[in-house]
């Protein structure tokens, strides 16, 4: 099976090394000049992934028509950007992996969504779970949740996919992979807000614990499967966004909760915090399905520019309740 990656940035390339193994020919399509020239000419990419050798099986191009031949596309461009992308990609009935994590801005719709909308003769699958791009890359042990409906492709990818230290893990519940993978991010905006406000280890447990009980809440109204939601796509991915200053949007929460301007954050970022993109169209979608998420209402302030002591206060003032 030949693979194709699109999008160039860590997790990409992660991938890319991932499905290199053995020396099996991998195509990466990367939208900057800069990364496609130092992965084909050496073996790295600086820009996103520095300091980690790749394969010289993964060769990379600027042109996504060369993508034509390939068996299997795994898309990992930003959420936001995967309808752009793959509305000029060489798809057809190529099955496609995809392993961004986000709701689409405005719409509302799940990437899963998006691109059957741009490629509607595709399979689709998800890949998602616990993973920091440095750690795949350099063959740590990784687990992750592979979901697709159709069990016979579902078997294949995960065996093309599968190494000594990358463990996939099937699913049919597609739509509860991708909702892990785009709540968590929001979370773990919150989660990096406690520890830039110096709230401490016991208010970070708590929110952990509420906020996977809002992806449940969400996930649940939207047709996904509980074990999917508690399993590597759900919490696993939560607990690692929601603990380490790796994750791009802890890192953006913890500088919005030492008073840092939002705005200013993104602005300065080369790497995309997806969970800011995601935030408002998930908090608009929940209210819509009347899902209460106080803790993603509360995330959405802050990226408006909100007191954080203001919106800490507002969350403890919330009248006491059962937990569930």
């Amino acid at each position: 099976m030949r693979i194709g990656v699109i999008g160039g940035g860590a997790w990409g390339t992660a991938l890319a090394q991932v499905a290199a193994r053995d020396g099996a020919a991998v195509l990466l399509w990367a939208l900057e000049e800069e990364v496609v020239a130092g992965i084909n000419a050496d073996h790295e990419n600086r820009l996103f992934l520095s300091g980690v050798p790749l394969s010289p099986s993964i060769r990379a191009t600027g042109d996504l028509g060369d993508l034509a031949p390939c068996d299997a596309l795994l898309v990992v461009a930003p959420a936001q950007h995967v309808g752009r992308v793959l509305a000029t990609a060489p798809v057809g009935a190529t099955p496609l992996v995809l392993c961004a994590k986000g709701i689409e801005a405005g719409s509302g719709r799940l990437v899963g969504e998006v691109a059957r909308a741009a490629c509607p003769d595709a399979p689709i699958a998800v890949l998602s779970g616990p993973t920091f791009a440095h750690e795949v890359a350099t063959g740590l042990p990784t687990a992750v949740t592979l979901a697709c409906e159709d069990a016979a492709l579902r078997e294949a990818l995960a065996a093309r996919l599968a190494g000594p230290a990358f463990r996939p893990y099937g699913s049919a519940d597609v739509i509860g992979a991708e909702i892990g993978g785009a709540v968590k991010n929001v979370l773990a905006i919150a989660c990096g807000v406690v520890d830039g406000a110096g709230l401490g280890q016991n208010a970070r447990a708590a929110l952990i614990a509420r906020g996977f009980a809002e992806m449940t809440r969400f996930g649940l109204a939207k047709g996904a499967r509980v074990e999917t939601l508690a399993g590597l796509s759900g919490l696993g991915d939560l607990v690692l966004t929601c603990s380490s200053t790796q994750s791009r949007n802890f890192s953006l929460g913890a500088g919005i909760g030492r008073g840092e301007d939002a705005a200013a954050l993104l602005a300065n970022r080369r790497t995309v915090a997806e969970g800011a993109f995601t935030a408002p169209a998930l908090r608009d979608v929940a209210r819509a399905d009347g899902v209460d998420m106080p803790i993603v209402e509360a995330v959405c302030r802050l990226l408006d520019g909100a007191d954080v002591a203001a919106v800490i206060g507002d969350l403890l003032a919330r009248p006491l309740r059962g937990e569930g």
